[in-house]
């Protein structure tokens, strides 16, 4: 597996651990991470702070040429607030661990040019299927569903 993916895997593991839900996110720029996340709503109590949210955050302020030669790597397809960070930021790849679960914004983000690869990983459906059987209420809050 991709070291950056499993670096947003121990990021999406680290959620769960906290009591929040399993999506993590790393931004790398040239080799490097320079920012990493995971959900944090539960935790933090907000609104925003998705795995991708997170990630760009814990980035801290960073020049649009930085972003524009940086891959954003999710296990979970991002979802429309997300998918427009990614946009605004200009990041021109996106490396997603699964998309059966929950389908994001990944027509949005091809259509603006962002390339995407999704890599189906067992380790991302399987937390993802866990979590949204045992906290349903919980996943629809966090995707916007009543």
């Amino acid at each position: 597996m991709n070291e950056f993916m499993q670096a947003a895997i121990e990021e999406a593991e680290k959620g769960l651990a906290e009591g929040g839900i399993p999506i993590g996110s790393v931004i790398v720029h040239r080799g490097r991470i320079i920012g990493r996340g995971h959900n944090r709503r539960v935790q933090q109590g907000s609104a925003v702070l998705h795995g991708e949210m997170d990630a760009f955050e814990n980035a801290g302020r960073q020049p649009a040429s930085v972003y524009a030669e940086s891959i954003l790597y999710t296990t979970l397809s991002p979802c429309p607030m997300c998918s427009g960070a990614i946009l605004l930021y200009g990041i021109p790849k996106v490396v997603i661990g699964e998309n059966r679960t929950f389908m994001g914004e990944e027509l949005l983000l091809r259509g603006r040019g962002v390339e995407v690869e999704v890599l189906q990983e067992a380790r991302c459906v399987e937390m993802m299927r866990g979590f949204i059987a045992e906290s349903p209420e919980l996943w629809n809050e966090d995707i916007g569903e009543t």
